[in-house]
């Protein structure tokens, strides 16, 4: 492997950032972001990659390959949790097991952020319609986990609290992060190049700022969640890692198969080998309680989100370019 690729995304900034706020953590600084800045930094990158995207897709219009993209991605949040479900069950129970699958099933948009932005720094050029990948492959992984619990899993005994499809289907679909990525994604397909004008110095001018502090935070949040990967054992800490670069290769198959070109193919493999840790666990916490969420959030969190942003993203590049994808 190219290790200046490793080197080249290892030196950008928001990368370093995410070190910096590990390293905190380590040396028991009180660094702290406070808390509702997190959660507005999260709002903000949502809000001016779906603009973004959907401001791209107007000037793109919609194709043959851009429908293959998204049924693609459909696809894959579908059968990812499917077949990680049956890995983890050779050590867990049916309830984690689905939990974890179904984290592992959705995505991470932070993750496809920071992959996007590392497109840019290379002027590797990649579609709009990406960011509508993103937005359907967040939400299915959910339905999927609970009807492997509702398969797999044991009845319960003395449950008070009839199950409902219609509050998972409202976690899964309305969650904000989910609404608020679509609901950007269609303003700026329906403003176009006026829209965009209006708004790029908010949407692009200060988007690595809050990119940084999001990182920032990002690596205080992980390197506290790392003390609780003790409890995982080498099992899950293998899947954490070689599961998603197996999504990885997946998704970089299919991409070369359908001819998505080398940025839509990075994202797309991103898209496929990251892990929730802010929808799902919010959505499985509801509607699986008897999972562990010290097991699906610190996986997701403290070992996938790091290695994909450090390692994953170069490699996944590398691979892409090595079979000609």
């Amino acid at each position: 492997m190219d290790g200046s690729l490793i080197l080249f995304n290892i030196l950008n900034p928001p990368i370093l950032f995410f070190f910096l706020g590990m390293l905190a953590v380590f040396c028991k600084s009180d660094l702290e972001i406070p808390q509702p800045l997190p959660k507005l930094f999260s709002l903000y990158l949502l809000l001016a990659i779906g603009f973004k995207g959907g401001y791209e897709l107007a000037q793109s219009g919609m194709n043959t390959q851009i429908a293959l993209t998204l049924i693609a991605s459909i696809v894959m949040a579908l059968v990812v949790p499917v077949y990680s479900f049956f890995i983890l069950r050779l050590k867990l129970d049916a309830y984690n097991a689905a939990a974890i699958a179904a984290t592992y099933g959705s995505i991470s948009a932070v993750t496809f952020i920071t992959a996007s932005s590392f497109l840019e720094k290379l002027e590797i050029s990649y579609g709009g319609h990406m960011v509508a990948s993103l937005a359907l492959m967040e939400s299915p992984a959910i339905i999927i986990g609970i009807i492997l619990v509702r398969v797999f899993a044991p009845a319960q005994d003395g449950e008070t609290e009839p199950f409902s499809w219609g509050k998972v289907l409202h976690e899964s679909f309305l969650n904000g992060s989910v609404f608020l990525l679509v609901g950007s994604l269609i303003i700026g397909l329906l403003t176009g190049e006026k829209g965009w004008e209006k708004l790029e110095p908010f949407t692009q001018g200060i988007f690595y700022g809050a990119l940084t502090f999001f990182l920032l935070d990002m690596g205080l949040v992980a390197a506290k969640r790392i003390r609780e990967l003790k409890k995982t054992g080498s099992f899950l800490i293998g899947f954490s890692i070689f599961v998603p670069i197996g999504n990885a290769i997946l998704g970089i198959i299919i991409g070369k198969v359908l001819g998505f070109g080398q940025g839509n193919t990075l994202l797309f493999a991103i898209l496929s080998a990251s892990a929730s840790y802010i929808a799902v666990p919010a959505a499985i916490r509801m509607t699986i309680p008897e999972a562990n969420p010290s097991l699906y959030v610190s996986m997701a969190l403290a070992v996938t989100f790091p290695f994909n942003i450090i390692v994953g993203i170069p490699l996944y590049l590398q691979i892409i370019k090595y079979i000609g994808a």
